[in-house]
Parts: structure tokens; C-alpha cells; sequence
């Protein structure tokens, strides 16, 4: 993981120029496949942003999102730009922090009308905890730009509704559709889903930071909406753009406490050691999940780990779910597909081999997340893999 840096995502080229010009030294980052990212620091801080554009849509976000993970390993995905707003309760301007995201397009087709089967993401407890202390602080706006003017922009949290169509009416059939059975969220836009998936399968936390330009009422496009929208980038970016840098001085504190109980401070702080020689990891710990890991009694010892092993004993335990159908057909060879690719990288001795382990660790745990046990000793093997070498 990059502890220092933060992926931020936008659709449209307005929302990411509200980001980027909170950048300081922006630089081109390409993609081996053309993504284009610039990557700068959050002026006056040491945040290193990862500023992608995604196009309209879920599934363009979706792609971009995973990609943006396996490049840059970041502590965060933001995505940041404009929505419109269901209900009254978000003014103009105002910015909205989704607590969770709706797929609402998921439903099924029957005789009495559409009934809904939506898909559901909660946003990292973490995330909404630091997202709703920075709101009450209330000093993340500026005077240089349009979060800085007029009427202060209040933080809003609460569902967002994401979708494939562009919302620009109150009165059709889906917009009341949608007020009927997502009355609780409080914007729609495009893309949060596809941002939730991505982050969800690769193991990244997310956050989805809007700024609400229009009421999605037939005014899209409008003069009124001209003048909100680029006010209401601006005001998502200042929002998000301090969430970042804060999210990354957590990561740096954490690392802090870590390096207190490095093998040097041992003595002292009575903390953790590990060791790595290629795929053999040592590990001192107090708890650690996973039928893999074996602890020595002696507390000024560690029995190492072999993470082939313990992949292979992992593999054994995903069939038996299979086959007891706690994990689906589809899933299932999805969870195969990442464990192998984490057994190669752990064999391997090479500088990525650490980073491609891990990072298919990751998208695994996503995947059988609803697995408690198997979850728990794939987050054990991450810190396994992170230490590779």
C-alpha cells in the first residue's frame, strides 16, 4: 500500500479540473494500457493525489477504479464531482458524502410492475468517521475558489442512488420510481456503483464526495445549472482533496505506531517483529487467524510461514465451501483464478512479486468476503504478502 498517496476519480473534465487545480506539480502517469493519470501533492501538504478521468457511467468507472488500484496500491479511491439531488434536504452547493452506495437499475419485471433488486456497498467505517469529524470542524473550504463564495456549503451524509441513465426529471415513471423505493438517498448520478464494485473486489476503500448541482427536475443544462455545477465541483474537490490529506496522516500515524514496535523498539514496547526471506515469513503476534500460521511459545522466536502452503490449505477449505454452496458457481473460479495468481507471485523472486501477491490477495478477499473465517486468514496472509521480498 501507498500509505502517502489517495486515488481521486471524476467523470467529467469540469469535476477534474476542480481537483487538479488543489495540485501542486502535477505529473503524466500512463498506464501500460493509456489510462492517463497525473499525479501531484496537495498543495502545502505531502498527499500525493493519483487524479484519473473515468467518462460517464458505471461500468467506464468500474474499469478505471480497479485499474487505478492495481497501479498506484493507494490507501483510498475517491470519487469526486457533481450529482443531482432527490429531495430538498441538499441545497445547491452543498456537499453530499455517500454513506452507502444503490446499484438501483438491479430489479426484476412482473406482472404488477418493477420491483426493485438493488445492490448495496456501506462505506468504510473509517472513511465515514474522519468524513463526519472534518464536517464538523468545518474548515475545509477557501476563498480561492467557488467553495469559498457565498453561502457556506454544508456536508450531507446519507445514500447515493448510482444508475445508467442521466436523472433530469421529477415527474416520469422511473424518477418516481425511484423516489419510491430509494426515498432515503439523498443524490443520483452514474458512476458510485461501478467505484463501490471496484473497490469492494480489490479490497480498497472508497469514498464517493458530490457536490449537488441540480435538483434532477429538468433543469440539467439549464443557465442556473451552468452556474452550479462548476460551484459545486469546486466545492466537492476542497471537500475531498482535505479528506485525503487527512486520510493519508492517519496512514502515517499508523505507521508511527508501527515502527514503535519494530524489532528495535522490541525491548521496550513489547511489540511485533517480522522477518522475511523470499516466500518464508516470520511472525510474532498476539492473535493470529488462519489454520496456516503457527505461533512458537517462545516469545523471542517466530515459526515461519510458508505462504505457498498456506494457499494451498486455503484452496482446500474454498472448494469445501463450494461444494457446501457457501460460495456460488460464479464466484468460486473467480477466488481460484486470484488465489493462483498469489501463489505464482509468492514463488517467484522478483522486485513485483510482493506487490501482484498482494494485490490479488486483496481482490480475493473481496470476493469471499462474506465467508467470515476465510476472510480473516486471507487479511493475515496481505500482511504475509506485503512482506515479501
Amino acid at each position: 500500500m501507498s500509505k502517502d498517496m489517495v486515488v481521486i476519480l471524476t467523470a467529467l473534465n469540469l469535476e477534474y479540473e476542480a481537483v487538479r487545480r488543489k495540485l501542486a506539480g502535477p505529473r503524466l502517469h500512463l498506464h501500460q494500457h493509456g489510462t492517463r493519470f497525473e499525479v501531484g501533492t496537495v498543495r502545502g501538504t505531502s498527499c500525493r493525489v493519483a487524479l484519473g478521468l473515468t467518462n460517464k457511467g458505471n461500468h467506464s468507472a468500474a474499469v478505471i477504479a480497479e485499474r487505478a488500484v492495481q497501479e498506484f496500491s493507494p490507501a483510498a479511491v475517491l470519487f469526486v464531482g457533481v450529482a443531482g439531488a432527490l429531495w430538498d434536504t441538499a441545497r445547491l452547493g452543498d456537499v453530499v458524502v455517500a454513506t452507502h452506495v444503490y446499484a438501483y437499475h438491479g430489479g426484476t419485471s412482473e406482472d404488477d410492475g418493477l420491483k426493485a433488486r438493488p445492490r448495496v456497498w456501506e462505506a468504510p467505517h473509517a472513511i465515514s468517521q474522519l468524513a463526519s469529524h472534518l464536517a464538523r470542524v468545518n474548515d475545509w473550504t477557501d476563498g480561492d475558489d467557488a467553495a469559498g463564495r457565498g453561502r457556506a456549503p454544508q456536508v450531507r451524509f446519507g445514500a447515493v442512488a448510482a444508475g445508467e441513465v442521466v436523472q433530469n426529471s421529477r415527474i416520469s415513471a422511473e424518477a418516481r420510481w425511484i423516489r419510491q423505493h430509494y426515498n432515503d438517498a439523498l443524490a443520483i448520478e452514474m458512476e458510485a456503483a461501478g467505484v463501490a464494485q471496484a473497490g469492494h473486489l480489490s479490497g480498497a476503500p472508497v469514498a464517493v464526495v458530490r457536490g449537488i448541482s441540480d435538483r434532477a427536475d429538468g433543469t440539467k443544462g439549464s443557465a442556473k445549472d451552468r452556474n452550479w455545477q462548476p460551484r459545486a465541483a469546486a466545492n466537492a474537490a476542497a471537500f475531498a482533496t482535505r479528506l485525503a490529506v487527512e486520510l493519508v496522516g492517519v496512514q502515517e500515524q499508523m505507521a508511527m505506531s508501527q515502527a514503535d514496535r519494530s524489532p528495535t523498539a522490541a525491548g521496550r514496547t513489547g511489540g511485533v517483529s517480522n522477518t522475511a526471506h523470499r516466500s518464508t515469513v516470520g511472525i510474532m503476534a498476539g492473535t493470529v487467524h488462519g489454520s496456516s500460521v503457527h505461533l512458537n511459545g517462545d516469545p523471542g522466536t517466530a515459526a515461519p510461514v510458508d505462504l505457498v502452503a498456506a494457499l494451498d490449505e486455503l484452496r482446500e477449505r474454498l472448494g469445501r465451501h463450494h461444494a457446501e454452496r457457501g460460495l456460488d458457481d460464479d464466484t468460486y473460479p473467480e477466488a481460484l483464478a486470484e488465489l493462483e495468481l498469489a501463489r505464482r507471485a509468492a514463488k517467484e523472486n522478483t522486485s513485483g512479486a510482493s506487490r501482484r501477491a498482494t494485490m490479488a490477495l486483496k481482490r480475493l478477499r473481496g470476493l469471499i468476503a462474506d465467508l467470515p473465517g476465510p476472510a480473516a486468514e486471507v487479511a493475515s496472509l496481505i500482511t504475509v504478502a506485503g512482506d515479501l521480498s
